[in-house]
């Protein structure tokens, strides 16, 4: 009923795990990939909300603003929502590019070999 196994020789066992081996290599290589991908992936959702709320908030100071003070003119909407990206858009800016934070400074190598 069930045709016996022949035994492996050790040719099979050591091409079995060549092939193994190779696929663990390219699982890692996506691994690694992939978490480069969600860390960017994760700093971006952030950044996108962020920004949603920033300029929601403009928006809603900007509506306040527009019926107490201004008399329902529609400028002061757009100044405020203006205000909110732009901050937003300097939080996304320091976040993604470290030389843009205040009170940092970039040392080339021959300044930092020089001050040693």
């Amino acid at each position: 009923m069930s045709t016996p196994s022949k035994p492996a020789s050790s040719e099979d066992i050591l091409g079995q795990k060549s092939i193994l081996m190779q696929t663990v290599r390219s699982m890692t290589a996506a691994v690694r990939i992939s978490q480069s991908f969600l860390d960017y992936s994760l700093i971006s959702r952030h950044q996108v909300a962020d920004f949603l709320v920033k300029v929601g908030v403009g928006f809603s100071v900007g509506v306040v603003a527009s019926v107490i003070l201004f008399r329902r003119r529609t400028w002061p909407i757009a100044l405020s929502t203006g205000f909110g990206a732009g901050a937003a858009y300097a939080d996304c800016d320091r976040s993604f590019n470290s030389a843009r934070v205040p009170g940092t400074r970039i040392v080339s190598p021959s300044e930092l070999a020089s001050s040693k």
